[in-house]
């Protein structure tokens, strides 16, 4: 293998694993915010946690996850602003890719 093929290589490899990395922080941030939004319908723990899990089933509808929040703001129907979701979506983000940084132990393959 050419010292170009190596190179290739790795890079193909580094967009997997931020790809999977994306995803998995992706995935974590709309269970959390799937869950905030089952709170703010008054929702128990066992109705949120099943509500977590069928929104979270669109959010694989269409590529990002803008199907995912329209979903959320229609079962809103208007109770949180948009922008508060937009909000509260951009920091679980973070904080999920963070606490994925922070774990030695995850393997996002």
């Amino acid at each position: 293998m050419t010292t170009f093929d190596e190179r290739e290589a790795a890079f193909e490899n580094k967009f997997t694993h931020d790809e999977n990395l994306k995803f998995a922080a992706t995935a974590r941030a709309c269970r959390r915010v799937a869950l905030w939004v089952a709170r703010s319908l008054g929702m128990g723990r066992e109705d949120a946690e099943k509500y977590a899990k069928n929104v979270a089933l669109a959010d694989l509808q269409e590529p990002g996850h803008a199907d995912f929040l329209s979903r959320l703001r229609q079962d809103l129907r208007g109770r949180i602003p948009d922008a508060e979701l937009q909000r509260k979506m951009t920091e679980e983000v973070h904080t999920a890719m963070e606490e994925i940084l922070a774990d030695p132990d995850f393997n996002p393959a």
